[in-house]
């Protein structure tokens, strides 16, 4: 299946649900915009994207205080149902109707997949509370929208591996947003998005289709810049010093170099961009 059929699909689906969902991110807006939609492509071709992930230890694993997980955004390396499954969220019908669900104008996808592309959490991985970077890879784009689209079949609820949103701040109650088989989940970036993802705590792979959605003006008047940075979750004081302290410092690190001191190696290179 071709890129364009998938996301023929994906817009017909959210074309189902336009009300429901619309309801879902403004009712929510305020805090941290999100919606979910479930069943988002028909199950055959669901499980054909779960079935095309690699291998774990063929993607890059990243494993520190802040985070353990595996990731990659060289599609050309992987099977291309991955890339066509990616690339379909990027379709302009699509970006243009998410845009008109959650009220934003001027969306633009991301082709290089900066800090995008795919990711896979086993037994043991986590994520821990933190603010995706405000820009994209040139930080002349604004961050705006984070689109998860989960393909591990029986995900059952107890397992972890689900997304977080903190509306209140690290001090308050998270919303837990399951990462449930065949379900496609759409949050809001800005200065105040803490998010997280839930220890996994079961055997087998929670496997996930990532894109973001940036615009030329930030989502809202008061956002700043800011590299990603991470906290620990509530209780966990010294480890919360720590990265709070991180933060601090590559944040004292981007002042001087605007666009850091290496370039970020998750992005898409393109053949074209290699030669």
């Amino acid at each position: 299946m071709e890129t364009k059929a998938i996301a023929d699909i994906i817009l017909q689906r959210l074309n189902e649900e336009k009300e429901a969902i619309a309801k879902q991110f403004e009712s929510s807006r305020q805090g941290i915009g999100h919606f979910y939609i479930d069943d988002l492509l028909p199950e055959p071709l669901a499980k054909s994207i779960y079935d095309a992930f690699p291998e774990k230890e063929k993607m890059v694993r990243k494993k520190s205080l802040r985070e353990y997980k595996y990731v990659a955004a060289q599609m050309d390396a992987y099977d291309p149902l991955l890339e066509k499954a990616i690339y379909a969220f990027q379709d302009e019908r699509i970006v243009s109707f998410v845009g008109e669900i959650c009220n934003i104008e001027h969306l633009e996808p991301d082709e290089n997949l900066y800090a995008g592309g795919i990711s896979l959490m086993a037994e043991g991985n986590y994520l821990n509370p933190h603010l995706d970077n405000s820009h994209d890879k040139d930080r002349d784009r604004w961050r705006i929208l984070n689109l998860l689209y989960y393909v591990t079949p029986d995900w059952e609820d107890d397992y972890g591996g689900h997304l977080e949103v903190w509306p209140g701040g690290l001090e308050e109650p998270q919303i837990t947003l399951h990462s449930r088989y065949n379900r496609l989940a759409v949050m809001a970036t800005h200065k105040k998005s803490w998010h997280s993802v839930s220890p996994v705590v079961a055997e087998g792979e929670r496997c996930c289709v990532s894109n973001y959605y940036f615009s030329k003006q930030p989502l809202r008047e008061d956002d700043s810049f800011h590299v990603t940075s991470f906290r620990a979750r509530p209780g966990e004081k010294f480890k919360d010093f720590i990265l709070n302290t991180d933060a601090k410092l590559r944040m004292l690190v981007r002042k001087v170099f605007k666009k850091g001191i290496r370039e970020n190696p998750h992005q898409y290179k393109k053949e074209e961009e290699t030669e």
